[in-house]
């Protein structure tokens, strides 16, 4: 039997959208993107014209209104989000939100007021990916033994005053962008939320944005996560899971390389120096196309949602309770009475 279509509508004509969400929905079986929007119409007709998709509109309020199209997907600057995917539901469509889904906890939790049959994921492709899903199921087979820490670093360089990371009003900053990546990371591996975090963060002098955070975050039971990301380093990434046993390491956990393989590496830590190290490699995908066919199987009714609204705002909650700490130089109780 044919897989049903489900018409997407893209919403700016963001770099990431450009170069990597929309050809990862092009080639995503079940899913037909039908349209794009910008506030500048020839921007959004280029944007089509390259990627062949039929329709532009020059301006997002076009795009919410056309009748064909099914599902959003919002790529906005981050103050942006919750007032468009608000906006999107309001128009009777189904919204894959990029991270963070929004400014705070706060402004998260006006998601609830999304109608039922309606459904609002968070963009965490990295959720969809084998190596992650593998990893987790390495953790839960119990090889590494009791999960003691998940560690992750996660830095880029970019200084540039006119990016979006770097201006603070509109929600830039390293643990915004990419802070939440390790916090899904350990959440993901863990299967529980932390109860408290305390936290490290210097600020750029002239932008106002953290440019370098650690934090460590308080799972109870003896588990921990820890990690640093920063925004004017030399680019990194990796996440190692320590348990009594073993340790799992990713190392390009992140930005997986599309259409390329991954690397897992299992250290029992018999010999130093990773001598002992055993290693996985996954199969090339595009994290993008797996994230888009997933949510685009939940709006058919063929799949349960994984990951909705709660979910977004108790990431949101724990990103609050990070920023609580830099201001008191203390451990902050994480807000987690949030429900889907």
């Amino acid at each position: 039997m044919a897989t049903k279509t489900t018409k997407w509508g893209i919403l700016s004509t963001a770099r990431i959208g450009i170069e990597k969400v929309i050809p990862g929905l092009m080639k995503a079986n079940g899913v037909e993107v039908v349209a794009i929007a910008s506030r500048d119409l020839a921007g959004a007709q280029e944007a089509a014209s390259r990627l062949g998709i039929p329709q532009a509109y020059g301006s997002y309020d076009e795009l919410l209104a056309d009748p064909e199209v099914e599902v959003i997907y919002n790529p906005l600057p981050n103050n942006m989000h919750v007032p468009y995917t608000m906006k999107a539901t309001e128009a009777g469509k189904h919204v894959l939100c990029e991270k963070p889904i929004a400014l705070d906890g706060d402004e998260a939790s006006l998601l609830l007021d999304v109608p039922s049959d309606l459904y609002v994921m968070e963009a965490f492709m990295v959720r969809c990916h084998p190596q992650w899903q593998r990893a987790r199921e390495i953790v839960l087979s119990g090889e590494l033994g009791d999960i003691l820490l998940v560690q992750s670093v996660f830095a880029y360089n970019n200084s540039d005053p006119k990016n979006i990371r770097n201006q603070l009003a509109t929600g830039g900053g390293a643990l915004m962008d990419i802070g939440c990546y390790p916090i899904v990371a350990a959440r993901y591996f863990l299967e529980k939320d932390p109860v408290r975090v305390i936290s490290l963060v210097d600020r750029d002098p002239t932008f106002g944005t953290d440019r370098l955070t650690s934090a460590l975050l308080d799972f109870g039971g003896g588990q921990r996560a820890e990690f640093t990301v920063a925004t004017q380093s030399v680019p990194y990434q990796r996440i190692n899971i320590l348990g009594t046993s073993k340790r799992l390491e990713m190392l390009i956990p992140f930005n997986a390389p599309l259409g390329g393989e991954t690397v897992l590496r299992l250290d029992d830590g018999k010999v130093l120096g990773d001598a002992a190290l055993e290693t996985e490699v996954i199969p090339p995908c595009d994290q993008y196309q797996l994230q888009g066919e997933l949510f685009s199987r939940v709006v058919r009714g063929e799949e349960e949602l994984p990951y909705g609204t709660g979910d977004a705002i108790l990431n949101m909650r724990i990103i609050d309770a990070i920023f609580r700490s830099e201001a008191t130089e203390a451990w902050e109780t994480v807000h987690t009475s949030v429900s889907d």
